[in-house]
């Protein structure tokens, strides 16, 4: 059973390490099934994360979570039955059944919520809550505190950090997205076109049981590769190269984040591989530094510094180590951070990132804070070579006299690689969560043999 009431707990050990201790409720409600503009078709539910935190309630629309710190007691709110809507969707969850199947020591229907909460506001409890659009034209916005900054630092402190419990529905994530990755490497016959990865890859997600993706996929070929959120996913894979696949699959809310890279054809071309090998040996040494206590501005830097090396090995840049790095023309081939959080969200929150930090190596950076063990992060070098990441650097002349803009050249066909795994954090280093191989030769064999046996071997839906 999901553990609500323990990050209930855990949650009230963050806000009152920010305040005096009082009587205090927290009060959240889950996503509703929104209809779409102009149509009586509703969108995908997507339950709100701090609500499912609290809750551990997923695809049930229009519920509210009520906890209460000074007698520790977790009210979970069902929706009103609504009558007209069994004979569309079939009998709800009742209140009995809810009780049995959350971490819950009471369940109720939404009609009372304005009661228990004035009754709570009348007794001198302060009830605080996320939203502040919520309860805007709502009966009961008169009772609620919404947007409080210690709230909000009480709830991303615990999330910060996983539980047993947690960890193993991201394990199941990972498991599920391993298995559709290695899915993706083995189809080449039937994959001619970018929306082909995609379909693969949700095809086997969906058969393992995760009905949803955890973030729309990045599946690109050849020098789409370069745009780091590639999501057109539609273009036509003859005369390229290389493959960049990021997807992952989500499990009960849980997220799993990897990026793998690969031939077409199954042998790597040079210069592809080049690079390769240089983005495996940023994610390797960074991998090596990932443990309590480690910084993880420092980690990143590393990453940035593993680049320049193999840049001057490669001719792709020349000059002085310490002065290419000062100068910060590696972000123009590796722009974005070197990982971020992962939880309930993709880009978990607590990463306490700086969006307006001066230095471009750590704008973009989503993690700013010591690594903890519980913590999980991706680590994600990339490597890309577009002509608009590169554009102001050729231009400044403090920059392109570190560029050797002919061998670049030779480069820009693969667009990019990135190589991203899920890494839990623990007590004496790290445990890598993703298994599916990120070595070269393993992901040649992987590719070859797909495509050894031909079309016959798989399933095509026309």
């Amino acid at each position: 059973m999901y553990p609500a009431k323990a990050h209930a707990r855990k949650v009230t050990e963050h806000f009152f390490s920010k305040q005096s201790k009082t009587k205090a409720a927290y009060f959240i409600a889950g996503s509703k099934l929104k209809l779409y503009p102009y149509c009586d078709m509703p969108g995908p539910l997507r339950q709100n994360r701090y609500f499912y935190y609290l809750s551990g309630v997923n695809q049930i629309s229009g519920c509210y979570i009520l906890y209460q710190t000074h007698i520790d007691k977790l009210t979970l709110f069902l929706p009103d039955v609504d009558e007209d809507d069994i004979m569309w969707s079939g009998l709800p969850l009742f209140p009995e059944e809810a009780v049995q199947k959350y971490d819950v020591d009471e369940v109720l229907y939404a009609s009372v919520v304005d009661t228990v909460l004035k009754e709570l506001a009348e007794s001198g409890t302060k009830i605080f809550t996320t939203d502040t659009d919520e309860y805007a034209k709502s009966s009961f916005a008169k009772y609620v505190i919404p947007g409080d900054k210690h709230f909000f630092y009480a709830l991303d402190e615990a999330r910060l950090i996983k539980d047993s419990f947690e960890i193993e529905l991201l394990r199941k994530a990972a498991k599920i997205t391993d298995n559709s990755h290695l899915a993706v490497m083995s189809a080449l016959p039937i994959e001619k076109n970018e929306g082909h990865i995609h379909a693969e890859f949700l095809y086997h997600s969906i058969r393992q049981g995760s009905k949803f993706s955890a973030y729309d996929p990045i599946c690109c070929s050849g020098p789409n590769c370069g745009t780091l959120h590639y999501i057109k996913n539609d273009q036509d894979m003859a005369g390229k190269e290389s493959v960049l696949i990021d997807a992952g699959a989500e499990w009960e809310c849980y997220a799993a984040d990897v990026t793998r890279c690969f031939p077409i054809n199954g042998k790597w071309t040079k210069e592809h591989l080049e690079i390769y090998n240089a983005v495996l040996d940023m994610q390797t040494q960074c991998m090596a530094q990932i443990r309590p206590g480690a910084q993880w501005e420092d980690v990143h830097f590393l990453a940035h510094k593993v680049l320049i090396k193999n840049f001057l090995d490669l001719g792709i840049f020349v000059g002085n180590e310490d002065e290419i790095f000062k100068s910060g023309v590696s972000t123009c081939f590796f722009p974005h951070g070197l990982g971020h959080l992962l939880g309930l969200d993709t880009h978990d929150v607590g990463g306490r990132a700086n969006y307006e930090d001066p230095n471009k190596m750590l704008a973009y950076l989503r993690v700013r804070r010591p690594l903890q063990a519980g913590m999980v992060v991706t680590n994600e070098p990339g490597i890309y070579f577009s002509p608009f990441l590169m554009a102001p650097a050729l231009k400044d002349p403090k920059l392109n006299k570190f560029i050797q803009q002919e061998i670049v050249d030779k480069y820009m066909y693969i667009g990019g690689v990135r190589i991203e795994d899920d890494i839990l954090v623990t007590e004496t280093g790290h445990e890598n969560l993703t298994g599916i191989t990120s070595d070269p030769d393993e992901i040649s064999k992987i590719v070859l043999a797909g495509i050894s046996k031909g079309k016959e071997g798989f399933h095509v839906i026309v």
